[in-house]
């Protein structure tokens, strides 16, 4: 093959892939979350020789840890925290847990947009910081438990796929306790404060429940299968401090405040 054609062709692709990885900066092009519903993450542009910016990507909300309300705005802000990365990106979806469909609307702001049929949302452009606010309205029907999943990329800013570090994380929602009298799970917790151990003692005739512990922040901290057999939840790796402890049982919700010596 003549050299000059090469080259030519050379010429040619370097503006093409430019556009491309430009085109993509200015906000993930699909469902890139890495959520179940999604199709993958970040990494679907950003594969080639990662780096290690030691990034973490962290999703914080107003939503009560005792549940979201129907047909309420929430506030929710996605921060990257890393270290040598010159621009940002992140994608982020709520899905059910049950089945994984969208939940919600979201409401982008200047510095985001939303993407993938208005299921997930995004950054607007990769020089708008490292942190993005915007607005999720729950949906008008009870959707039941609702997961926000979210990836983020710490870039070095070369409009090329090498050299970036995609990270992920999620944060677990839940109805309030608010949407039916008939779904509160009334439960017994002691002792409290504790250090090491916390009995959980279930109503007459549940025989099973789910508990999850959350910090202060709404973010999901641990979660546990008890029983009447193995109704111990062991908190002695938790800080000292004030936790909140949910607790799921034949599709009702009961919630309580834990402290934490």
């Amino acid at each position: 093959m003549n050299k000059n054609y090469i080259f030519k062709l050379l010429l040619l692709t370097i503006p093409i892939s430019s556009f491309f990885f430009m085109s993509l900066s200015n906000g993930a092009p699909a469902g890139w979350s890495g959520s179940p519903g999604d199709l993958g993450t970040c990494y679907n542009c950003h594969d080639v020789t990662p780096a290690d910016f030691s990034a973490s990507v962290n999703i914080f909300t107003d939503i009560p840890v005792s549940g979201y309300e129907l047909s309420t705005s929430y506030n929710i802000t996605v921060t990257i925290n890393e270290t040598g990365a010159s621009k940002h990106g992140f994608a982020l979806t709520a899905e059910r847990d049950d089945n994984n469909s969208k939940v919600g609307t979201f409401i982008p702001t200047n510095s985001t947009k939303l993407v993938n049929d208005d299921g997930n949302i995004a950054q607007s452009n990769p020089d708008s910081g490292n942190t993005w606010s915007f607005t999720w309205v729950s949906p008008s029907n009870n959707e039941g438990n609702v997961t926000l999943y979210a990836a983020g990329n710490a870039v070095n800013g070369d409009s090329a796929p090498s050299g970036d570090q995609v990270v992920t994380t999620s944060l677990s929602l839940s109805p309030s306790l608010g949407i039916s009298e008939s779904r509160r799970l009334e439960f017994k917790m002691f002792p409290n404060p504790s250090i090491d151990n916390v009995n959980i003692q279930l109503p007459t005739g549940a025989s099973e429940a789910e508990v999850r512990v959350f910090d202060y922040t709404g973010r999901k901290i641990s979660e546990k299968k008890i029983s009447s057999n193995d109704h111990l939840l062991e908190i002695s790796s938790l800080g000292s401090g004030m936790y909140i402890i949910s607790v799921l049982a034949d599709n009702k919700v009961g919630v309580q405040t834990l402290i934490k010596k």
